[in-house]
Protein backbone atom coordinates (compact mmCIF):
# COMPACT_ATOMS: atom_id res chain seq x y z
CA UNK A 1 0.00 0.00 0.00
CA UNK A 2 1.50 3.00 -1.27
CA UNK A 3 1.77 5.94 1.42
CA UNK A 4 -1.06 9.35 0.53
CA UNK A 5 0.93 11.63 -1.29
CA UNK A 6 1.12 15.83 -0.99
CA UNK A 7 0.83 17.13 -4.50
CA UNK A 8 2.67 20.16 -5.90
CA UNK A 9 -0.30 21.20 -8.58
CA UNK A 10 -2.65 23.68 -8.26
CA UNK A 11 -5.67 22.23 -8.72
CA UNK A 12 -4.75 19.40 -5.58
CA UNK A 13 -3.79 22.37 -3.43
CA UNK A 14 -6.94 24.25 -4.31
CA UNK A 15 -8.57 21.15 -2.47
CA UNK A 16 -6.06 20.89 -0.11
CA UNK A 17 -6.55 24.67 1.20
CA UNK A 18 -10.64 23.67 1.10
CA UNK A 19 -11.12 26.12 -1.80
CA UNK A 20 -13.94 23.44 -3.80
CA UNK A 21 -15.85 25.50 -5.19
CA UNK A 22 -12.97 27.47 -6.97
CA UNK A 23 -12.08 23.97 -7.63
CA UNK A 24 -15.17 23.25 -9.41
CA UNK A 25 -15.23 26.24 -11.56
CA UNK A 26 -11.52 25.24 -12.74
CA UNK A 27 -12.61 21.79 -13.92
CA UNK A 28 -16.09 22.96 -15.41
CA UNK A 29 -13.40 25.41 -17.37
CA UNK A 30 -11.63 22.32 -18.66
CA UNK A 31 -8.77 22.59 -16.83
CA UNK A 32 -7.22 18.94 -16.98
CA UNK A 33 -7.33 17.27 -13.85
CA UNK A 34 -6.29 13.62 -15.16
CA UNK A 35 -3.63 12.16 -13.10
CA UNK A 36 -3.22 15.26 -10.77
CA UNK A 37 -5.66 13.24 -7.56
CA UNK A 38 -4.46 9.68 -7.54
CA UNK A 39 -2.97 8.84 -4.39
CA UNK A 40 -3.80 11.93 -3.21
CA UNK A 41 -3.34 13.10 1.11
CA UNK A 42 -7.17 14.21 1.37
CA UNK A 43 -6.77 13.71 5.21
CA UNK A 44 -9.71 15.82 7.56
CA UNK A 45 -10.44 18.10 4.48
CA UNK A 46 -14.12 19.98 3.95
CA UNK A 47 -14.75 18.51 0.63
CA UNK A 48 -18.46 19.02 0.82
CA UNK A 49 -19.87 19.90 -2.92
CA UNK A 50 -16.79 18.50 -4.58
CA UNK A 51 -17.75 17.69 -8.70
CA UNK A 52 -16.45 14.38 -8.14
CA UNK A 53 -17.47 13.24 -11.99
CA UNK A 54 -14.49 12.03 -13.71
CA UNK A 55 -11.86 12.59 -11.03
CA UNK A 56 -9.52 9.59 -10.74
CA UNK A 57 -9.52 9.84 -6.69
CA UNK A 58 -7.63 5.99 -6.60
CA UNK A 59 -5.58 4.99 -3.56
CA UNK A 60 -6.99 8.74 -2.39
CA UNK A 61 -6.71 8.52 1.70
CA UNK A 62 -10.01 10.35 3.36
CA UNK A 63 -9.47 9.78 6.90
CA UNK A 64 -11.99 12.27 8.84
CA UNK A 65 -12.72 14.05 5.89
CA UNK A 66 -16.24 15.56 5.23
CA UNK A 67 -17.59 14.15 1.84
CA UNK A 68 -21.41 14.61 2.58
CA UNK A 69 -23.42 14.90 -0.17
CA UNK A 70 -20.17 13.98 -3.01
CA UNK A 71 -21.63 11.98 -6.07
CA UNK A 72 -18.69 9.45 -6.25
CA UNK A 73 -21.30 7.56 -8.97
CA UNK A 74 -18.34 8.09 -12.28
CA UNK A 75 -15.54 8.73 -9.89
CA UNK A 76 -12.69 5.92 -9.60
CA UNK A 77 -12.05 5.30 -5.99
CA UNK A 78 -10.83 2.32 -6.07
CA UNK A 79 -8.01 1.66 -3.34
CA UNK A 80 -9.23 5.06 -1.87
CA UNK A 81 -9.90 5.18 2.31
CA UNK A 82 -12.39 6.45 4.00
CA UNK A 83 -11.23 5.88 7.48
CA UNK A 84 -13.94 7.95 9.60
CA UNK A 85 -14.98 9.96 6.97
CA UNK A 86 -18.46 11.75 6.43
CA UNK A 87 -20.26 10.22 4.08
CA UNK A 88 -23.68 10.83 4.62
CA UNK A 89 -25.92 11.56 1.12
CA UNK A 90 -22.37 10.26 -1.10
CA UNK A 91 -23.40 8.11 -4.34
CA UNK A 92 -21.01 5.66 -4.97
CA UNK A 93 -20.18 3.50 -7.84
CA UNK A 94 -22.41 0.57 -7.65
CA UNK A 95 -19.40 -1.75 -8.78
CA UNK A 96 -18.86 -0.88 -4.76
CA UNK A 97 -20.93 -3.25 -2.16
CA UNK A 98 -22.62 -1.23 0.66
CA UNK A 99 -20.46 -3.89 2.92
CA UNK A 100 -17.21 -2.61 1.24
CA UNK A 101 -17.96 0.61 2.27
CA UNK A 102 -18.95 -0.31 5.61
CA UNK A 103 -15.37 -1.79 6.06
CA UNK A 104 -13.70 1.05 4.66
CA UNK A 105 -15.61 3.58 7.05
CA UNK A 106 -15.21 1.32 10.42
CA UNK A 107 -11.79 -0.01 9.42
CA UNK A 108 -10.09 1.89 6.86
CA UNK A 109 -9.83 -1.02 4.35
CA UNK A 110 -9.25 0.40 0.73
CA UNK A 111 -11.92 0.12 -1.60
CA UNK A 112 -11.93 -3.14 -3.77
CA UNK A 113 -14.41 -2.93 -7.08
CA UNK A 114 -16.82 -5.60 -7.81
CA UNK A 115 -18.57 -6.98 -10.76
CA UNK A 116 -16.76 -4.93 -12.68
Amino acid sequence: MAKPVIFHNPLYELLRSERVDEFNERKAAGEATEGLLSGGDFRGLDLRNLDADGLDLRDGYFRGADLRGIDFRKTNIEGASFCQAQISGCYFPIEVPSEEIRLSIDLGIRIRYHNR
